[in-house]
């Protein structure tokens, strides 16, 4: 399976000077994390890191104190990560007719989903891992009205890794160019194009880390995992 990996955020929300996924989380960097998983994977067998071109020699460093076995490609993102993904497309492989794309901030990611994920893969042209919504969600207006409480039981939050045809995706991503589309993840691409995109049950403990709290709590977890006191 070949991965793609947007890697060009910022640390605004972090209060971070930096790229976030320089961020050091125990001894090693959110995106040392990221890879360390992807390169302990069955089916990866390439991938792409999404960035900006300051951040490429940081970057390669990562990949080096990783040790990964596997072919990277170091790709120039764009300016939203509609714009970085678009590219991403563009450097994968001619052979490549699958893809799996992963924020780089979801550093906790098992190899295990990302195998799984490769394994939904070969049946259906899109997927999604995803968790079931525990809390009530509310619906509200531009004065913080509540207008509806839909059902939780049809509710799921949106993870990563995302799945799909690369063929079918890069067609919709053309079609989002084309008619100013302005997404936040993939699958809202083959979703406005009529296409039909597959959950994938994820993992609790795949959090994406955007503030200094969820950084604590993937300390927290990874803690757990390693069984570090």
């Amino acid at each position: 399976m070949y991965l793609l990996i947007p890697a060009a955020g910022s640390g605004r929300r972090m209060g971070a000077s930096c790229n976030k996924l320089l961020l050091k989380l125990l001894d090693r960097s959110l995106l040392g994390w990221t890879l360390a998983s992807a390169g302990a994977s069955k089916s990866i067998i390439w991938i792409g890191i999404i960035g900006q071109t300051a951040d490429f020699p940081d970057f390669k460093a990562i990949v080096d104190e990783v040790s990964l076995n596997l072919p990277i490609k170091f790709i120039i993102g764009g300016e939203t990560r509609q714009e970085s993904v678009y590219n991403g497309l563009q450097a994968l492989p001619p052979e490549a007719d699958r893809v799996l794309i992963h924020d780089g901030a979801r550093c906790l990611a098992t190899p295990d989903l990302f195998d799984r994920c490769t394994k939904a893969l070969e049946s259906v042209s899109g997927l999604i891992a995803a968790i079931p919504v525990k809390d009530t969600i509310k619906i509200v207006d531009g004065n913080n009205f509540i207008q509806d409480t839909p059902d939780r039981r049809q509710l799921w939050a949106a993870q990563t890794p995302q799945g799909f045809e690369v063929p079918l995706l890069r067609e919709c991503h053309e079609k989002g160019r084309h008619l100013g589309w302005d997404v936040t993840d993939d699958a809202a691409l083959f979703e406005r194009c009529g296409l039909p995109v597959q959950v994938v049950e994820g993992e609790e403990t795949n959090l994406k880390v955007t503030t200094p709290v969820d950084l604590q709590i993937a300390e927290f977890i990874l803690r757990e995992r390693l069984a570090i006191t």
